[in-house]
C-alpha cells in the first residue's frame, strides 16, 4: 500500500519526500491524498523497475587505474601532496608565502583523503554486485519534486565513474536510430567543443575516430589512450567498447545494446525564463546548440579587455583584467551562469571561479583571490546585460517571496502532478538556551 511513509525499499523505513526535518513540509504531504499523488507513486515506480546491472570490462578498468596509484580519468591520486619543508630564514615575506603554500597542500591533501573515500565506496558496491544478473534503484522526491536513486553512492545520476560502470540489464537492438544515437552520445561525452556541433556533424566525429575508438575497446590502457581525452571517460570507454561490438557483429542494427543514452539541455534554468517570459528567441530549436556560456564569456572577454586598457593607478582591477584575458573561457563562467538562476550571490560567484582558477595552475592565494573577485562582478554584470528579461522575471518573483515571508509564511505550490511543496529556506531567530555553569555545578 502507498503513502508518504510506505513504499521503497522492504525493510528500510522510507519517505516519498526528502523534507530534510522542515515540518510544513512533512504536515504538507501527509495531508495529501493518495488519490493526489497517484501519478507521482507512478512516475516512481517506472524509474524503481528500471533494472540496472555492472559493466564488468569498465570496472576491470577502473579497478587496474585505482590499483596502480588513481590519476587516471579523473580519478583521484592515491598518494598525498607531500608538505613544502619550512625556509631557513626570518624573511617575514617568505615564512608568509611558506605558510600559505603550507595551507593550500594541506587542504588539498584533506580533500584528497575525502575523494579517496568516496571512490572506495563506490567502487567497492560495484565489485560487490558485478556478478548480479540485475538490480533495482528505488526513488523519491526531493522538495521540488526531482526524482533521485535512494541508494546515495553507486548510481546512475552520480559521477562519470558511477554511469560508466553501470549499464541497463535488458538489452535492446540497437535498429538504425539506436545506432546513429550511439555515435551522437559519444561525441556527446567526448565534448571538448564536439558536443557544440549538429548532429551530423557530431556522427561526422565518431566516424572519423573509429580507429581510436577500437584501439581504446582493445587496449583501454595499453594503446593510444584516446578515450581518456574525453570529457567523461568511464563512459565514453563504455560506448567505446559497446560500439566496437556493434560494428564488429554481423549486424550493428541488431546487435544489442545495454548503453543508457543521456540526453540533456542546456543552460535549463535560462531556457525556464524564455518561456515565462515568452521569449521566441531563447526557445527555438536550432540545427546546432546554441552555447549560452560562451556568449557569456565573450561578453566577459570584451569587458575585461577595455577594464585591461586603464591605468592601474586609477583603476586597480587593470591588473586582475590583464592576468585575466588569457583564462577567459566557457570553462571558466560556466558554473556561475548555471547557477545565476538560481540565485548565485556574488560570493558564491567568486568561490566558484576561484576552483576554476586554481584548476589551471594558478598558486599565488592573494593573486587569485583578487581575480576570482573581479571575475565574478565582471560575470555577473555581463549576465545582467545579456538577460536583462530573465533578471526582471527572477525580480518579480523575489518580491513575490519577500511578501509571503512578510506575512511569516514559507513560499508553498502544487505541481501539475499534484505534489505539494513547501520552500524549506527560512532564517530561524537567535534563541538563549540557559545551561549550567561550572560555577553552580
Amino acid at each position: 500500500m502507498y503513502s508518504y511513509d510506505k513504499g521503497a525499499h522492504l525493510f528500510l523505513p522510507s519517505y516519498v519526500m526528502r523534507i530534510h526535518g522542515a515540518k510544513q513540509q512533512r504536515e504538507a504531504i501527509k495531508r495529501t491524498t493518495k488519490k493526489q499523488l497517484q501519478l507521482v507513486f507512478e512516475a516512481l515506480d517506472t524509474l524503481g523497475n528500471t533494472k540496472w546491472r555492472v559493466n564488468k570490462r569498465v570496472l576491470s578498468v577502473v579497478d587496474r587505474i585505482w590499483n596502480n596509484g588513481g590519476r587516471l580519468a579523473d580519478l583521484v591520486d592515491r598518494s598525498d601532496v607531500p608538505l613544502p619543508e619550512r625556509p631557513e630564514t626570518e624573511d617575514e615575506a617568505l615564512l608568509k608565502k611558506w605558510k600559505w603554500k603550507l595551507d593550500s597542500v594541506k587542504k588539498e591533501n584533506r580533500e584528497r583523503h575525502s575523494r579517496r573515500c568516496d571512490t572506495e565506496l563506490k567502487i567497492a558496491v560495484a565489485r560487490k554486485m558485478k556478478n548480479e544478473e540485475g538490480f533495482y534503484y528505488p526513488h523519491n522526491l526531493d522538495f521540488r519534486g526531482r526524482a533521485y536513486p535512494m541508494h546515495p553512492y553507486l548510481n546512475h545520476l552520480g559521477s562519470d565513474l558511477c554511469r560508466g560502470i553501470l549499464e541497463f540489464a535488458e538489452g535492446r537492438p540497437l535498429g538504425k536510430s539506436g545506432l546513429r544515437w550511439l555515435k551522437i552520445h559519444l561525441a556527446n561525452l567526448f565534448a571538448c567543443g564536439v558536443d557544440k556541433l549538429s548532429h551530423e556533424g557530431r556522427i561526422a566525429f565518431t566516424e572519423n575516430h573509429l580507429d581510436d575508438i577500437i584501439d581504446s575497446a582493445d587496449k583501454p590502457l595499453e594503446g593510444k589512450r584516446w578515450w581518456l581525452h574525453a570529457e567523461d571517460p568511464f563512459q565514453c570507454l563504455a560506448v567505446c567498447i559497446n560500439l566496437t561490438e556493434a560494428l564488429r557483429s554481423s549486424s550493428p542494427e541488431t546487435y544489442l545494446s545495454h548503453i543508457p543514452i543521456h540526453q540533456d539541455g542546456s543552460c535549463n534554468g535560462l531556457q525556464h525564463y524564455a518561456a515565462l517570459g515568452r521569449d521566441k528567441v531563447g526557445r527555438c530549436c536550432w540545427e546546432k546548440p546554441t552555447d549560452v556560456y560562451s556568449g557569456i564569456a565573450t561578453r566577459v572577454l570584451d569587458i575585461m579587455r577595455r577594464d585591461a586598457q586603464e591605468d592601474p593607478e586609477v583603476f586597480p582591477d587593470a591588473l586582475h583584467a590583464r592576468l585575466l584575458i588569457s583564462q577567459v573561457d566557457r570553462k571558466l563562467v560556466k558554473q556561475t551562469v548555471m547557477t545565476s538562476v538560481y540565485g548565485v550571490t556574488y560570493i558564491g560567484a567568486r568561490d566558484q571561479i576561484k576552483r576554476r582558477l586554481k584548476e589551471r595552475g594558478l598558486t599565488d592565494n592573494s593573486e587569485i583571490f583578487g581575480c576570482s573577485c573581479y571575475a565574478a562582478k565582471v560575470t555577473l554584470t555581463a549576465l545582467g546585460e545579456m538577460f536583462e528579461a530573465a533578471r526582471s522575471i527572477m525580480n518579480w518573483l523575489g518580491e513575490c517571496a519577500k511578501i509571503i515571508a512578510s506575512e511569516n509564511e514559507p513560499v508553498r505550490w502544487t505541481t501539475p502532478l499534484g505534489l505539494p511543496v513547501v520552500q524549506p529556506y527560512r532564517k530561524l531567530g537567535r534563541r538563549v538556551v540557559s545551561s549550567i555553569t561550572f560555577a553552580e555545578a
